[in-house]
């Protein structure tokens, strides 16, 4: 065995730090060891703070509050480290947080606070507040920042695009045409959907004690009102207080979150899948960046690895969403250790579909439509007139319309030649005959431009 080696993004077991560190390296202040550090002191110096404006302690002045906030404000990887090196020996996360943070307390003239430092509270009053505002903070100030940037170049792809009349197809199979913007628009309003839910989350908090009925606080203060306390430190917090609970917040709102961060992924691996074969077909090219090399050995190629990579990533996030999901919402009695171990690798799952976002907006930014040859495959599908013509015969009462085309069509290989000796061979009036011959597969689009527009009022709709 060789020698151990230093923790670096080219010795990190898990990708996020590693290969991809420096596309994730936002998310560290929020879900790394120290960001969680760094959360747990805050609500504990918040919490002496409202705890002074209720008499336990003597009323902080102004000059007080602003050095006690110093300590979360100015925390730094020093802090992050001595706290490391207490928890060494007290073996508990929590407790050596409270411990450095008397140390700051006493070299501050609070000596006789110090003592109230965690005064009556469980690990998770701290822990579970630290979560949600991890989360939330990290989802205002870094991923939907970088999904309204996915949203934006889909709404700008649908606006150039809408008129771009293209070949769908349903099962795989030829079918109606659609436009290329409009199939854009389809995303870009699913996640403006997604994110507007995102954006008016509220996450919850709690402070209610070792097994959430307030024994220890109501014991030592039986006068003050634990209840109102609660709700208004919790809120002050920016959360929505939870305080029927058992020494945990359930995680029901994380699993919620959860599964919406889920929702988000599958779009993007529906979306990414559809992006690979427009690619696939010639359909959409990507723009050849000189000094990358797409194969090893075939110098021809120009793979979509951006949007592989954003699907591979979106999969490996639900992976973990999938596990919140599956566990978070239970707890053995009133407290097991499950939930601390799966909710740290709440960072992961994040970093997972930021990077799914990011790699979709790369892929994005390469790619323009090929016009010649969406048109060239559109044309060669004449058949596709086929349920226009028999909806317009039906409209006039002609007699079994989509049998005969469906004899004409149905497994066959046929040219708009054959589509208009079909209607010539009707018996049919001359101004029917010649609504049907002046449709074309690029005419035969419906109201996919104006969908378009449409989908962009929606979206309007839900910014304000």
């Amino acid at each position: 065995m060789g020698n151990e080696l230093i923790l670096s993004e080219l010795t990190a077991i898990s990708p996020i730090d590693g290969r991809y560190g420096n596309k994730t390296k936002e998310l560290r202040q929020y879900f790394s060891e120290y960001g969680l550090m760094k959360y747990r002191a805050k609500i504990e110096i918040e919490y002496l703070i409202a705890l002074s404006k209720v008499g336990v302690i003597r009323e902080f002045n102004q000059n007080e509050i602003t050095n006690l906030k110093e300590f979360y404000a100015n925390f730094n990887l020093e802090m992050a480290e001595r706290i490391k090196e207490a928890e060494k020996i007290t073996n508990h996360d929590v407790k050596a947080v409270e411990y450095i943070l008397k140390e700051f307390i006493k070299k501050n003239s609070l000596e006789y606070i110090v003592e109230m430092v965690h005064f009556g509270l469980t690990s998770y009053d701290i822990n579970d507040n630290a979560l949600y505002l991890m989360t939330r903070d990290s989802m205002s100030e870094v991923y939907i920042p970088k999904l309204k940037r996915l949203e934006g170049e889909l709404i700008n792809y649908s606006k150039d695009y809408k008129d771009i009349a293209m070949l769908a197809r349903t099962h795989g199979q030829p079918a109606s045409p659609t436009t290329l913007g409009k199939e854009f628009m389809i995303y870009a309003l699913r996640l403006a959907k997604e994110i507007n839910i995102l954006k008016n989350l509220k996450y919850p908090g709690k402070l209610n004690c070792a097994t959430g009925n307030f024994n220890s606080l109501y014991a030592a203060y039986p006068t003050i009102d634990w209840i109102e306390f609660s709700k208004n430190f919790v809120e002050n917090l920016g959360l929505a207080p939870n305080l029927i609970t058992t020494q945990i917040e359930p995680h029901d709102k994380l699993v919620e979150w959860s599964q919406l961060l889920i929702r988000i992924n599958n779009i993007l691996i529906d979306f990414n899948q559809d992006l690979w074969h427009y690619i696939s077909d010639d359909w959409i090219v990507q723009r050849p960046k000189k000094e990358e090399i797409g194969s090893s050995t075939m110098p021809h190629k120009i793979n979509p690895i951006d949007f592989e990579n954003s699907e591979g990533n979106a999969i490996m996030s639900n992976g973990v969403f999938s596990a919140f999901v599956s566990r978070l919402q239970q707890s053995r009695l009133q407290r097991d250790l499950v939930d601390s171990t799966i909710t740290r690798n709440v960072g992961t799952a994040v970093a997972h579909s930021l990077l799914a976002v990011k790699s979709a907006v790369k892929g994005l930014e390469k790619i323009y439509a090929n016009y010649p040859k969406i048109k060239e495959e559109l044309n060669q599908h004449p058949e596709i007139l086929s349920e226009a013509y028999q909806t317009i015969l039906r409209r006039e009462g002609f007699e079994m319309p989509y049998e005969k085309l469906k004899e004409l069509t149905r497994g066959k290989k046929v040219s708009l030649e054959d589509m208009h000796n079909f209607v010539f061979s009707l018996d049919i009036s001359e101004k029917i005959k010649n609504e049907l011959l002046d449709i074309t597969p690029s005419t035969y689009i419906g109201i996919a431009p104006k969908l378009v527009d449409i989908g962009v009022e929606e979206i309007e709709k839900l910014l304000r």
